[in-house]
């Protein structure tokens, strides 16, 4: 099979295909998503995606002439059964993930056979994905179908340049906190290098989720997952902009303009074009247009709402139920204000074809788009573009992601049905030159950063993120390289091993107590083997205290250096370093004591010459902050400059600055000569020693991050193993 560069996937193909007479017949599937695609540079590519027939339906024969038509079109299918496309698309897409990031919690239904479905259905675009994609090439996956995609992906192709995109908002932390597969999700979509929202709003929360759930922080919208850098950002998604104005020259756009001219001559017409659905607050806008004919009788008789609603989900509940309120409403108000030659509302439940809603877009005085959430909202920006010389105004609801863009736009509270009669009114009686004014500089906006802009925008970013992916990947530890340092520490006879403790050879415990993060009888036996191999010296450095750290490895013969080196401990011998901190200790107490009282989970740990604010028990989003707060006010109270305020894993530690580990492993190659040389750490504080130490030594960074370091582990499983393995040479 051929592999492509790029790999374009979402839940439906660009192409359709229907059965007719027991005949296959190809249709185009129109929208802006495959307007992007097709715009895209990278010619190399192939869609993967459900080609929208149901498996049940076809013979081996008909999904073998499928996948041959569709490759023609650089499509790819993923073909799912009647009961997956009812469970993951209808139940858990729809049922469960849409309502609940519109915020219609109370509609979302949480089922175990949605799950399951949905987990079945993503695993099997992961894999029609990876059997497509080229090595060193990338997939851009979309919307909130696949967002355990990125992960399985990931899993399946380690070095795969993965980007995701999310098309309708992402809630705020409490209302996705709701979900019960919460973390799940989280976890899929960190899978990917590059996550895009349509608006920062919908970035910050995901972000937050993050933080609050997996106690990932963000610094400038990117996270460290896994050993990797995950970026997050806004594109906000534009139209086809020239492919409007192309349609307003067309003799059948014309016609269709002439004709409304004629049907709504002497009426302004107020335009809403909008999916039956109930994010998109149809009611409500009735219910604005009722009070506009009630609270100013003067457009009784000179107003026509035209309300378009194109059909969506017709076979579910919740949308019928919808489509009853909706056309009761219009009957009601047509009912109560309507007269012999004059209907408020023209309520029309079909789609129309596009050069007809062109020409509805140019005709119409006002556009009420007012939907109660929206990721979005296309329609407000293909308005705009239609509106060629032409006045009109657009009102549109402030809880959209196009209101960023479009602030010329009467803004109102979808809620707020009074308020939207009363920015009807004012749109119905804003001056022509008003008008046009707002429009021109909306055209221009829009003009400028067009749907090719925002697909380009994308894959640029993706292909910086792989990039800057494959950066850090040069330093992780290949076979190759673990290969070379045991030759090298098998053929020299004298050999110096520098190792930090926690988070190098011991996961991180949640309390600073020593007894808490003891080693292991496995890890003192690995430490022991290599301390009485004659040709080593071991050392270990750490930031713990001299108490602990001796009585961890009491009986076994190595140099020990706590506190960061502070302390040094030669053939049995202690020696400390010559700084006086105690002072300050008793100066600085009663500050990390008025945090610890005021954050709950968080402790003080003091040390001879440093003393530590743990807060990795506390609540994610509330460390932030009050990590921020302590550290501007610790630097305040310090105002030294030989004192320093350092952060560290889920720590803000005070010590003086002279006391680093860079001296300590300086010290340790001066004391102990050796041809081979080992440093490992886990954070800053190590870096210190990464710095100090000679380029030809093999320096160990164990986790994600920045690094010094010549190379990189992903956790203290993997440098344990690599010790192990030393300790049996």
């Amino acid at each position: 099979m051929q592999a492509y560069k790029l790999v374009v996937v979402s839940n439906r193909l660009p192409v359709s295909v229907v059965k007719q007479s027991g005949k296959l017949e190809y249709q185009a599937s129109p929208g802006g998503l495959a307007t992007a695609m097709s715009s895209l540079e990278q010619t190399d590519k192939i869609w993967v995606g459900w080609p929208g027939i149901a498996s049940d339906n076809l013979t081996d024969a008909e999904k073998s002439e499928i996948q041959t038509e569709l490759a023609k079109q650089n499509c790819f299918p993923v073909f799912l059964t009647e009961k997956q496309v009812e469970l993951f698309y209808e139940g858990y897409s729809n049922d469960t993930l849409w309502p609940l990031f519109h915020y219609f919690q109370s509609l979302s239904r949480h089922h175990d056979e949605y799950w399951e479905a949905y987990e079945q259905v993503n695993r099997l675009f992961a894999n029609a994905a990876a059997s497509v994609v080229a090595e060193g090439g990338s997939v851009w996956i979309h919307d909130y179908h696949l967002m355990m995609m990125p992960s399985m992906l990931r899993s399946i192709m380690p070095h795969a340049t993965i980007g995701f995109f999310l098309h309708i908002p992402f809630p705020s932390f409490e209302i996705y906190r709701l979900l019960p597969q919460r973390k799940d999700i989280l976890r899929g979509l960190l899978g990917a290098d590059l996550i895009g929202f349509h608006v920062y709003d919908y970035a910050r929360h995901f972000l937050s989720s993050c933080l609050r759930l997996l106690g990932l922080s963000s610094h400038q919208g990117l996270l460290e997952y896994e050993g990797r850098t995950v970026k997050t950002d806004a594109y906000p998604i534009g139209i086809d902009y020239e492919k409007f104005r192309r349609t307003l020259d067309e003799t059948s756009t014309k016609k269709a303009i002439s004709a409304l001219g004629e049907t709504y001559k002497g009426m302004k017409l107020i335009l809403s074009v909008d999916r039956l659905d109930y994010s998109k607050g149809i009611p409500e806008r009735l219910e604005a247009f009722r009070i506009l004919l009630h609270d100013y009788p003067q457009w009784r008789g000179k107003v026509r709402l035209l309300m378009v609603a194109v059909p969506s989900r017709t076979e579910v509940k919740t949308y019928q139920t919808l489509r009853e309120t909706i056309e009761q409403t219009v009957s009601r108000i047509n009912g109560e204000y309507g007269t012999v030659d004059w209907a408020p509302i023209s309520y029309q439940f079909q789609n129309r074809p596009f050069e007809e809603v062109v020409a509805l877009y140019a005709s119409a005085d006002v556009a009420l788009v007012t939907p109660i959430r929206d990721g979005m909202n296309l329609v407000a920006k293909e308005y705009v573009a239609s509106k060629q010389g032409r006045p009109g105004v657009l009102i549109l609801s402030e809880m959209t992601g196009a209101i960023d863009e479009l602030p010329e736009a009467l803004s109102i509270n979808p809620s707020n049905t009074r308020s939207v009669a009363e920015a009807m009114h004012t749109a119905l009686t804003m001056s022509k030159r008003e008008q046009i004014r707002r429009l021109g500089v909306m055209q221009r906006r829009l003009k400028s950063y067009t749907v090719q802009a925002w697909g380009a925008d994308f894959m640029n970013d993706l292909n910086a993120a792989g990039g800057e992916r494959e950066q850090q990947h040069k330093k992780r530890m290949s076979e190759e390289s673990r290969q070379e340092l045991l030759r090298a520490y098998d053929a020299a006879d004298e050999r110096l091993i520098i190792l930090d403790y926690d988070g190098t050879l011991k996961d991180f415990v949640s309390s600073p107590r020593p007894f808490m993060a003891k080693p292991s009888i496995k890890l003192r036996r690995m430490i022991k083997r290599l301390a009485e191999n004659k040709k080593n010296h071991v050392a270990i450095v750490s930031g713990r205290p001299k108490k602990a750290l001796e009585r961890w490895f009491r009986g076994i013969d190595l140099t020990l250096v706590a506190e960061h080196g502070a302390w040094t401990r030669y053939d049995g011998k202690w020696t400390n370093v010559d700084v006086e901190f105690a002072s300050l200790k008793r100066q600085l107490r009663p500050v990390m004591q008025k945090y610890v009282s005021r954050t709950a989970g968080s402790e003080i740990e003091e040390k001879d010459y440093s003393i530590v604010w743990h807060y990795r028990n506390v609540a994610p989003e509330l460390a932030y902050v009050r990590a921020g707060e302590m550290k501007r006010e610790l630097i305040d109270v310090i105002d030294r400059e030989d004192i320093g305020v350092f952060s560290g894993d889920k720590v803000i530690e005070i010590k003086p600055n002279e006391i680093n580990k860079g001296y300590a492993a300086s010290e340790l190659e001066a004391v102990y000569p050796a041809g081979f040389v080992l440093a490992a750490g886990d954070d800053y504080t190590d870096e210190d020693m990464f710095r100090e130490l000679p380029p030809e030594s093999y320096t160990i960074k164990v986790g994600p991050g920045d690094t010094k370091a010549r190379f990189q582990l992903s956790s203290v499983d993997d440098m344990m193993a690599l010790l192990e393995d030393l300790s049996h040479l």
